[in-house]
């Protein structure tokens, strides 16, 4: 028996009555039940099945919609990604559902709850929750939330992103000599004669006589410079330093220190990014420079304030991911507090 629905423009739902309850919601997790064994259908669940044929018709002032006329008919911007979502993770075997109340108890802030496979909106677990945008709509770094971002592009394929807080941290070697002397060049520092502990065991610089050295004469980058002449494992005048640092890069030299310190207090490693396009590459287990393994991740660094193209992060997480690393986001506010994102190419 086929089964029609009725436009509830109060309630913005589509009510189906008849065996509704058990026909979606009891056996494959669409809408949520009313009286007896009615249910309301989300319009994004009622194009679903009218679309699968599953439902005749959607009754809406007085006019019967097929699916072509439903979906012609739904106001705003959103609507079409967000139903070619839904219709790819249902035929991937997902149930999910708007995430609001009452289709969720304590819904997350997203689109939709997607549930684990095997299970629906009355077992009470949600898989993760879901973020539907367009290839051109922008993402403000400070909305950025745990879970997964799909991304609809201008030829309807779909992108999905995992998004979590990745706080790093490691176990290298954090002990550093005392005064060793040190010039400040144009955009860099030779460190004189240090400890061979400080590149061999800490990776600060690169040595300048290349791989053949008995005592490395070391180049540090200006980042590297500044973290050690602020600990006095150099005898050059940290504000000297960070000033030549602004002169070079701005503004931007200070967001990154941030970001190095913070690293280097957790036991992580940062080394130049820059082959990567990325601020940072980094290790988080140093014991030594001959048996140095692989990064681990790549990290850009922005304020906090910044916004996200779709079209940047696909690259830069096809680029981590190429290069068996993952792309972790660092957002620096006024006040110097980071927020550490990673963000992750998923299949659903």
């Amino acid at each position: 028996m086929s089964l029609e629905g009725r436009f509830d423009e109060d309630a913005g739902v589509i009510r189906v009555g008849g065996n509704a309850r058990q026909r979606y919601y009891d056996s494959r997790g669409y809408g949520y039940p009313l009286e007896g064994n009615e249910i309301a259908l989300a319009p994004v669940e009622a194009a679903h099945l009218l679309f699968r044929g599953d439902l005749e018709g959607v009754v809406a002032d007085g006019d019967r919609l097929d699916f072509r006329s439903f979906v012609a008919r739904e106001p705003g911007t959103d609507f079409g990604v967000r139903f070619l979502v839904y219709a790819d993770l249902r035929s991937r075997g997902f149930y999910l559902s708007p995430a609001a109340e009452p289709w969720v108890d304590d819904p997350p802030d997203a689109d939709f709850a997607v549930f684990p496979r095997g299970k629906g909106p009355a077992d009470g677990d949600v898989e993760y929750p879901l973020q539907v945008i367009g290839e051109r709509t922008d993402v403000p770094a400070s909305a950025l939330s745990a879970g997964v971002l799909a991304v609809v592009d201008e030829e309807s394929e779909i992108t999905y992103f995992q998004v979590d807080r990745r706080e790093p941290a490691g176990s290298s070697a954090t002990l550093l000599p005392e005064g060793c002397g040190a010039d400040l060049l144009a955009d860099r520092v030779v460190v004189w004669e240090p400890p061979l502990e400080l590149y061999e065991e800490t990776f600060y610089g690169q040595p300048l006589e290349g791989r053949e050295y008995d005592r490395p004469t070391l180049q540090c980058s200006l980042l590297e410079a500044a973290y050690l002449a602020e600990r006095g494992a150099i005898d050059l005048d940290p504000a000297t330093v960070r000033d030549r640092g602004r002169e070079v890069e701005g503004e931007r030299f200070e967001r990154r220190l941030r970001v190095y310190t913070a690293l280097r207090e957790r036991g992580v490693v940062p080394k130049t990014g820059y082959k990567f396009g990325a601020d940072f590459r980094t290790y988080a287990n140093v014991d030594s420079v001959d048996n140095l393994g692989h990064s681990e991740l790549l990290i850009r660094v922005h304020p906090d304030g910044d916004v996200f193209e779709p079209r940047d992060l696909a690259l830069d997480v096809r680029l981590a991911h190429g290069v068996r690393k993952t792309m972790v986001f660092a957002l620096v506010d006024e006040d110097g507090g980071i927020d550490w994102w990673s963000v992750e190419r998923l299949t659903p």
